[in-house]
């Protein structure tokens, strides 16, 4: 039983330790946004809150006209967060309910795409962007992610859980496919859906590469590429007004986490909602 208690309390200890590692780069960015030039490159360190939070944060906001980045990264995010959800539920939806030629092909390529991912491909999906006239537009920027090989894999293990009896006493109760889909299947699967949600919008949310490529002016930029500007624009290397910016931009995808914490940690069990 002492051993038993020992082990849990090392595990604790552990625990807690890892937590304040994981968490100490974002303390020191919220220490840092608070405190002056000179409080920054003091020697030693300052590691206490200073009160210089109101121009810092006012300085980074109104720099790089960070409201506007945060609004197109928010639209962005939100947009092809629900383009991918749905194309994802109505692929996996197919996949794992109907029968037709070709199918096992096709799961495969959609399997191998996850091997491809934006960097590999940017090139060509540049190319094919410019031919729709799409460069420096919403649409370039959502568009090409609304596929993902990640949900509709996810999203097809979630089905795959749900008995087959359901299937077939809805089969029995007159449902058809679609009717099966949105009074049952949906509602079976809320939490995977909470689940992708929380990852692919933090996911467009840090989108730097493809945003810099598909966009040309400062109205469509977006906040990844916004850090960098304030970081150009601070040349004696602010790095109290830089972190008030970073501190910033975190918040939303906090948020998000937040308010899906529970979904997001349920989904990626698998299991069944009830």
């Amino acid at each position: 039983m002492i051993r038993k208690k020992r082990t849990t309390a090392l595990y604790h200890v552990l625990a807690i330790l890892s937590v304040c590692i994981i968490c100490l780069p974002v303390f020191l960015a919220l220490v840092i946004s608070s405190q002056t030039e000179i409080e920054v490159f003091s020697n030693p360190p300052k590691l206490t809150f200073s009160n210089n939070w109101i121009s810092n944060y006012t300085t980074a906001w109104n720099r790089i006209n960070l409201g506007r980045m945060m609004f197109n990264s928010a639209f962005i995010a939100i947009m092809v967060t629900a383009g991918k959800v749905t194309m994802s539920l109505l692929a996996a939806f197919a996949f794992s309910n109907f029968k037709f030629k070709g199918k096992d092909f096709l799961f495969f390529v959609i399997i191998v795409t996850l091997l491809l991912p934006v960097p590999v491909r940017i090139v060509a999906l540049f190319d094919v962007v410019r031919g729709f006239n799409w460069i420096n537009t919403y649409a370039g920027l959502i568009v090409p992610f609304w596929a993902s090989a990640t949900g509709t894999f996810l999203f097809i293990q979630r089905f795959k859980t749900i008995p087959s009896e359901l299937v077939d006493a809805s089969k029995m109760d007159g449902c058809r496919p679609m009717q099966y889909f949105f009074r049952i299947l949906l509602p079976l699967t809320k939490n995977t859906i909470g689940a992708l949600v929380v990852i692919e919008f933090i996911y467009i949310w840090n989108q730097y590469l493809w945003p810099l490529m598909a966009t040309n002016t400062d109205n469509m930029r977006v906040v990844q590429i916004g850090i960098k500007m304030l970081m150009n624009a601070e040349s004696s290397n602010n790095w109290g007004v830089i972190m008030a910016g970073v501190i910033m931009t975190i918040i939303p995808p906090l948020l998000i986490f937040f308010i899906l914490q529970e979904s997001f940690m349920k989904g990626f069990a698998l299991q069944s909602d009830k």
